[in-house]
């Protein structure tokens, strides 16, 4: 099994799907880098994530 990344930087477009995929990183141990980035790309927001892996990933 690959180790995980200790750093990753989320993007996507900014809705529930978004946030769901920063939970999912948030319960395997990721914490928040910094805050969140947002720009507009004419038809969606989109929104940017730093995440840090700071402790052994769950089982």
């Amino acid at each position: 099994m690959e180790e995980p990344l200790k750093y990753r930087l989320i993007t996507g477009k900014d809705d529930s799907g978004f946030c769901k995929r920063i939970s999912e990183f948030l319960e395997q141990g990721y914490e928040l880098h910094g805050s969140p980035s947002v720009t507009f790309n004419g038809k969606d927001v989109i929104a940017a994530q730093a995440i840090v892996l700071t402790s052994p990933e769950k089982d």
